[in-house]
């Protein structure tokens, strides 16, 4: 299953690179995009909880490390500005 790595800039400025087990997230989150914060939230949980789904199809189990990125999204969101911006720098 081919896997996708993606940068995104938190409204505080720090950079953090991400993993999806799955091409799925490519359906929620696009490089080059800005989100508001909660909206990229939602994304990223839609686009891993899918990539997960997909592994778990083909392999019998759930993704832990898709799960994984999306608690260190969440915990990492939780300490940034309600009205921020995510921007998505790029895909690979």
């Amino acid at each position: 299953m081919p896997e996708v790595r993606f940068t995104i800039r938190w409204p505080d400025g720090r950079e953090e690179s991400c993993y999806s087990p799955s091409t799925a997230i490519h359906r929620h989150i696009e490089a080059g995009a800005t989100y508001p914060l909660g909206d990229f939230l939602e994304r990223a949980r839609l686009g891993l909880a899918e990539a997960s789904e997909r592994v778990a199809a083909k392999y019998g189990f759930a993704c832990s490390s898709a799960l994984d990125q999306l608690a260190t999204i969440e915990t990492t969101a939780a300490g940034q500005p309600a009205d921020g911006q995510v921007v998505c720098l790029s895909m690979t």
